[in-house]
């Protein structure tokens, strides 16, 4: 009995870490995370500079929406409808949202489990609650990995393009969108078909 009272005391400190963590992160950017931190010690330094969303062009914006969350305006964090449709494929296609995305890149490992799958599912809903789609997105463009050791969207127009991510044009943003999905293979800069 003692036991469990102190697990679920245990418990309930780490979901209030967390909780504060999700406050403070709606007006404070997060200081790195766990893959970001790693790759730098992995690489010897990484690229990664945070913007506001002023200094992000609109269409860089639209462009991620378009290519990885369609329906991010649309959900409360979870993609039901796109959940099935990787279900029903087999669990060979992604149906990670935005939201999603951001919850593993700032609080969780990049690990391919059921188990961080499980904590995703959870903690999303609750992020959604606390903060707005425009930060959520902004959250995302700034710790997204846009290439080996090139994090963030001023980073990633910096290092394909020579510009601010203010000053994206629709088809380097369009560009940047696409080497989201797999950002250590694709690049930006010098597309394939």
């Amino acid at each position: 009995r003692q036991v469990l009272h102190w697990l679920g005391r245990i418990l309930g400190g780490v979901v209030a870490f967390y909780g504060l963590l999700i406050f403070l992160f709606s007006f404070l950017p997060p200081p790195g995370n766990i893959y970001q931190w790693q790759e730098s010690w992995r690489l010897g330094g990484i690229e990664r500079e945070w913007v506001s969303w002023a200094d992000i062009s609109p269409d860089m914006a639209r462009s991620a929406v378009a290519g990885e969350d369609a329906n991010f305006c649309l959900h409360w964090g979870l993609d039901v409808k796109a959940i099935e449709a990787a279900l029903d494929a087999g669990g060979t296609r992604g149906a990670s949202t935005i939201s999603q995305q951001v919850v593993k890149n700032v609080f969780l490992m990049q690990d391919r489990s059921w188990i961080r799958k499980a904590i995703e599912a959870l903690w999303t809903p609750m992020t959604e609650v606390i903060w707005s789609k425009r930060r959520i997105l902004e959250l995302y463009l700034n710790v997204a990995e846009f290439g080996e050791g090139v994090f963030g969207v001023q980073a990633g127009a910096q290092y394909y393009f020579g510009v601010d991510a203010a000053d994206l044009s629709a088809l380097q943003a369009a560009r940047l969108a696409a080497v989201l999905p797999n950002p250590k293979e694709r690049n930006a800069a010098n597309p394939t078909s």
